[in-house]
């Protein structure tokens, strides 16, 4: 490829970037119009095995019965683990120095990530839709340029209580949303229902890599101005992680937000950073609910678990630390 081929292909592709950024605003506009001032939902269904999704199939599909406009983005890191663990190869989590922990995603993880995640979960859980009668079409964020973003082959991680930098990894941080396509979509009668891997542009090429589900969800729901509701194995947020008898009903100041925060702990904390990404790119509310409760989407909405409002960003737009 040469020097003038890399130049073109850099500029195409922000071209297209900058297409889609100018879309976002359009795309929520035609979503109030077409469902009468009711913003559209953005479902995050987890991939742990205690998640059963189908409770979730069913709501949904009671919601777009109903006329509500729904994008689904789900997970799957337990299937990924299993199937990594079935061909011999060992998962690897690493520590930020920030303390969130997440996966590390060599070159052979990144093949079987993609394999599962793209092809069998996506392929079950539009399935599953279909049959539940939703017209539903299952969407990878390569497909169309729908999550892209720079590739990130290096990331600082914390071992042995030393920061380093490891290498070779193939993960992604997600900076633009093809909304334009999913309001096509979505003004079309279909459900989008949408998987990592992300689009990862590197120097002059763009490839798959990985991306967390939450953030990815919470990118979405913000392109779209949507409300996010993020399933999980708990019935929301617990100020003392241990005791769901003391559920956090709601934040809606940036002291209330600065709590549950405080609060998030292990997998609760990428949630809880997932929610405020939402929030900070244009998303009204995210709900953080059981997916194994009846019709748990529609709980959620009506206020079971954790609400995490707009509110409760500082006035500035940004989260206060």
């Amino acid at each position: 490829m040469t020097e003038h081929d890399s130049q073109t292909r850099a500029r195409r592709r922000q071209h297209h970037a900058a297409d889609h950024s100018q879309t976002h605003t359009d795309a929520r506009q035609r979503r109030l119009r077409a469902d009468g001032g009711q913003p559209p939902v953005v479902v995050k269904i987890g991939g742990a095995n205690a998640v059963d999704p189908e409770g979730a199939v069913d709501d949904i599909a009671a919601l777009v019965e109903s006329g509500r406009e729904v994008v689904v983005v789900h997970g799957g890191s337990t299937a990924v683990d299993d199937t990594l663990e079935r061909m011999d190869i060992e998962p690897t989590y690493v520590e930020t120095p920030g303390g969130v922990t997440g996966r590390f995603t060599d070159e052979e993880t990144m093949e079987v990530f993609a394999m599962v995640m793209a092809g069998k979960l996506n392929t079950e859980l539009t399935t599953l839709f279909r049959n539940a009668g939703v017209d539903a079409v299952g969407l990878s964020g390569v497909d169309g340029g729908l999550l892209t973003g720079p590739r990130k082959s290096a990331v600082r991680v914390l071992e042995d209580g030393k920061k380093k930098i490891k290498r070779g990894d193939h993960s992604g941080k997600i900076t633009d949303v093809n909304s334009d396509l999913l309001a096509t979509l979505l003004a079309d009668g279909y459900t989008p229902v949408v998987s990592v891997p992300m689009l990862g542009e590197d120097d002059d090429e763009v490839l798959p890599v990985n991306a967390d589900a939450d953030r990815s969800a919470a990118a979405v729901a913000g392109a779209l101005g949507a409300e996010l509701v993020v399933l999980t194995d708990v019935a929301g947020i617990y100020a003392d992680p241990d005791d769901p008898e003391t559920l956090i009903d709601s934040a809606a100041t940036p002291e209330e937000l600065e709590s549950v925060k405080d609060a998030a702990e292990g997998f609760m904390t990428k949630k809880v950073m997932a929610a405020t990404e939402a929030l900070e790119g244009g998303a009204p509310a995210v709900h953080v609910g059981d997916a194994n409760r009846d019709a748990p989407v529609s709980s959620a909405l009506d206020g079971a678990g954790t609400t995490i409002k707009a509110s409760a960003l500082a006035d500035n737009g940004e989260i206060t630390q």
